[in-house]
């Protein structure tokens, strides 16, 4: 059986995604080097933690090219949180460059006089459209979120789905053909964040 290969790079929760996965019988391995894909069906890129570090740790892993050749062959591949916000071309939180796969900035959540951040918690998921993991009419679905900043493609179409932030709306899927990212943690959201991450597995070519 393929294998689902977990990128690590010394950013945060790469074993409470590993251990979800392998709740759900899929073979995991953790991948390094580059020499670690070609036994792989999909890649996901787990992350908590601050951009530019991130950056950094995965340029020391010489995988950034590894996996824009990954993404750019059509390949399944899973962004979690700060893996999500390294996507995109650039953040106000840092000053080095993204990976610029998807076109768009990260940006930090506006500060609401009754609101905190970052922002922690459950949340409902609200769809723009259908995608991978949820129809475009599914609701009550609460997963875990904890962020200062979010998403914010220069195409909106790639948002699949979006959460409430007081009067605001945050970018918490994002979908642009064979890539998913999701600002929430999966591992971490009970039985709704095992539901999704088997609808993801399921999508998997």
């Amino acid at each position: 059986m393929s294998k689902i290969g977990l990128i690590d790079y010394g950013m945060g929760n790469i074993h409470s995604v590993k251990k979800a996965l392998e709740s759900l019988e899929e073979e995991i391995i953790l991948i390094e080097n580059h020499h670690q894909t070609k036994d792989c069906k999909a890649l996901i890129l787990p992350g908590v933690g601050s951009f530019d570090p991130a950056m950094n740790n995965l340029k020391k892993t010489g995988l950034i090219n590894d996996i824009k050749n990954w993404i750019n062959s059509g390949k399944s591949f899973l962004g979690i949180c700060l893996g999500l916000q390294l996507l995109f071309e650039s953040s106000e939180e840092g000053q080095i460059s993204g990976l610029g796969i998807v076109e768009g900035q990260i940006k930090k959540i506006p500060q609401l006089s009754n609101q905190r951040i970052p922002h922690v918690g459950w949340c409902e998921l609200l769809p723009t459209r259908q995608n991978c993991l949820m129809k475009d009419d599914e609701y009550n679905n609460w997963v875990y979120f904890v962020h200062s900043y979010y998403a914010l493609p220069n195409n909106t179409n790639h948002i699949a789905a979006n959460v409430s932030y007081g009067s605001e709306k945050l970018t918490a899927i994002i979908e642009k053909d064979n890539l998913l990212a999701c600002q929430f943690h999966p591992e971490k959201s009970g039985k709704t964040g095992e539901k999704l991450l088997l609808r993801w597995l399921k999508s998997i070519q």
